[in-house]
């Protein structure tokens, strides 16, 4: 399994019971969403590795409690926990408009509406504050926040993301 074909979902943070109940951080707006998953890929030492689950229920808003089949006591729970959990691209619903998932605007070419061509988007950078467009252009970084206020449109046709900067901001590139 490769982690390009899947999104992360959350990380394994803590055990629930002795029974190998496990607590998952889940990264998503809408975790109830989840809890219909009949498996799910754990990243086991950097290998993907298929997870069935018998039981999943929401847990105080942003939690899952999770039962995988075949971890049924502490050591085999204890294994898993700090593990990120991966589900198929697939199953990602499609967005329209102005809405994009970040692995997918890998690649589109930004243009600004008063500056023109600004460069290609080569990773997003959701480690900060403000979640960053890392755009490079010629040899060039350049930072944008990804602010919905700034974004005009996303063609996903042409590949082609166009934005509104304030007057300054793509001066300190240039």
């Amino acid at each position: 399994m490769d982690h390009k074909d899947h999104f992360f979902v959350g990380k394994i943070v803590k055990k629930f019971s002795f029974k190998g109940v496990l607590l998952a951080k889940v990264e998503s707006d809408n975790p109830e969403e989840l809890i219909n998953m009949e498996s799910v890929f754990v990243d086991l030492n950097g290998t993907l590795v298929p997870f069935f689950i018998e039981e999943i229920a929401l847990h105080k808003s942003e939690l899952l409690r999770i039962q995988f089949e075949d971890v049924y006591d502490e050591p085999s729970a204890e294994a898993l926990i700090g593990c990120d959990l991966y589900l198929p691209l697939d199953l990602l619903p499609k967005l329209s408009g102005n809405n994009f998932y970040y692995h997918e605007i890998i690649g589109f070419k930004v243009i600004d509406t008063k500056y023109g061509e600004v460069g290609s988007i080569v990773s997003v950078n959701d480690q900060t504050a403000q979640a960053l467009f890392e755009i490079i252009n010629q040899g060039k970084e350049i930072l944008i926040p990804i602010i919905d206020e700034f974004i005009v449109s996303v063609d996903r046709e042409s590949k082609i993301l166009t934005v509104q900067t304030p007057d300054g901001l793509l001066d300190l590139y240039r």
